[in-house]
């Protein structure tokens, strides 16, 4: 078993953001993207999720707190990458087969009618700008089973009022 220290990633510009929410405590077990805690600064309110999976050891920060890029939220215990290859390995073994590649693709694409054209991206959803609304509108479009397209002209998500 390994301690690693889970740090607040990258939030863009803002240092000092406030913690509104812990969600772990001492003994949990968390998942890869599980949310850890919740922050907010004057322009929005994100959750920062677990890198890895593994159990929380000590949470160090609590409602009130104020946090910046790198700073240590909690340590978590996670297995060595030994241990996690070999299990991996062997939950590989006790999944069902995968389906044949040309099988998969046609199940996951809809039948095209004689007048659809071919292109590079197909979607059943297209969203356009991914500002708060934008990528929400995404996610909840994907969580419903959609095929989803997001277009943002900036290189990065979350729109003019968060990156600017």
């Amino acid at each position: 078993m390994v301690i690693e220290d889970i740090k607040v990633p990258d939030i863009g510009d803002f240092e000092n953001v406030e913690v509104i929410e812990v969600s772990v405590s001492a003994g949990d077990r968390v998942g890869q993207e599980d949310p850890l805690i919740t922050l907010e600064s004057d322009k929005a309110t994100m959750d920062v999720p677990s890198p890895m999976n593994g159990i929380v050891k000590e949470v160090k920060v609590k409602v009130g707190d104020k946090v910046s890029q790198g700073s240590v939220i909690l340590s978590l215990e996670t297995q060595d990458v030994g241990q996690q290859s070999a299990q991996s390995e062997a939950s590989e073994k006790t999944q069902t087969q995968p389906i044949p590649r040309q099988q998969a693709a046609s199940q996951k694409q809809p039948q095209k009618s004689a007048s659809q054209k071919s292109g590079d991206i197909h979607a059943e959803v297209l969203v356009l700008g991914a500002g708060p609304g934008g990528y929400s509108a995404a996610f909840r479009a994907a969580d419903l089973g959609k095929q989803v397209v997001l277009v943002e002209r900036y290189p990065r998500l979350g729109g003019v009022c968060l990156n600017v």
